[in-house]
C-alpha cells in the first residue's frame, strides 16, 4: 500500500477524508489499547461533533452492550451517546432476524450476547433451537460445546458472531476468541459456522444502512488490513 510522501500529498489525502459524510471507526487499537485511550481520539471525536458528521464505533467483540461501550468512553474522558456503537452481537441478531424472526437460540457466550438476541425478539432454547450461536466468553466448557454438537447435528444452524481466532486481551496479553471457541464445533460436525461479523461485508452494510451514506461518502479507520 503506498503512503503520502510529500506534504502537499498528504493535504490532499486529508482534505478526501474531511469531505466524507460518515465515518466508520474501529474501536480496539484505534479508539483505545486495554484501558488506554489513544493520542489524538478525543480531538477527533470532538471534530466529527463540530462538522456534524455520520460515525459509528464497531466492534467484532460480541460481550458488551452499546451501553457498557459508551460506559467505558466515559471512563476514558470521552462522552458518545450509545447511538453511535454497533457490535457483530447486534449484526449477529440483525441478520438472524432475516432469517428467522422471532426465532429460538442456544447461546455461547456472555450475557451481552444474551441480552441483544432478546433485544432483537429471540428466546433462548436449549432443545431444538434454530441457532446455535457462539460468541466471546469466558464460560466455555466441554459440555457447552458437547450441546451445541448435538444441536447442530439435529439441524439446528451454526452462526458465529465473527472468525476472530484470537484477540488482544489485558495488558496486551493475546487470547482466544469467537473462531477459536466454534472450531471445535465445526470440526464435530462437519459444518462451517456462518460468521457475521468483520471481515464479512454483513456488518459494514448495516453499518453502512444506519448511517446513511453510500460507500464512496465512507471512510472506514481500521487498525487491521485483513479486516477493516
Amino acid at each position: 500500500m503506498s503512503t503520502a510522501k510529500t506534504p502537499e500529498e498528504q493535504q490532499e489525502r486529508l482534505a478526501l477524508i474531511r469531505d466524507k459524510k460518515g465515518f466508520i471507526c474501529d474501536m480496539d487499537g484505534v479508539i483505545y489499547h486495554g484501558d488506554t485511550l489513544l493520542p489524538g481520539v478525543k480531538d477527533f471525536i470532538e471534530w466529527l461533533k463540530a462538522e456534524e458528521k455520520k460515525y459509528l464505533f464497531l466492534t467484532n467483540n460480541s460481550a458488551p452492550t452499546p451501553r457498557e461501550l459508551r460506559d467505558k468512553l466515559l471512563r476514558l474522558g470521552v462522552d458518545v451517546d450509545e447511538s453511535h456503537f454497533y457490535t457483530s452481537g447486534i449484526a449477529t441478531a440483525k441478520f438472524l432476524s432475516s432469517q428467522i424472526p422471532g426465532g429460538s437460540c442456544y447461546v455461547i457466550g456472555e450475557p451481552g450476547l444474551t441480552y441483544t438476541l432478546y433485544e432483537h425478539g429471540f428466546t433462548m432454547n436449549d432443545k431444538n433451537p434454530d441457532f446455535v450461536v457462539v460468541g466471546e466468553g469466558t464460560g466455555f466448557s466441554f459440555e457447552k460445546i458437547a450441546k451445541a454438537t448435538k444441536l447442530v447435528l439435529e439441524g439446528s444452524r451454526l452462526i458465529a458472531t465473527n472468525p476472530d481466532s484470537n484477540s488482544p486481551g489485558h495488558g496486551g496479553v493475546i487470547i482466544p476468541a469467537t473462531g477459536a471457541f466454534v472450531s471445535p464445533i465445526e470440526i464435530a460436525t462437519g459444518r462451517k459456522a456462518f460468521a457475521c461479523g468483520k471481515p464479512s461485508s454483513l456488518m459494514m452494510s448495516y453499518a453502512q444502512k444506519i448511517l446513511g451514506t453510500s460507500r464512496d461518502e465512507t471512510c472506514i479507520i481500521g487498525d487491521r488490513m485483513d479486516t477493516e
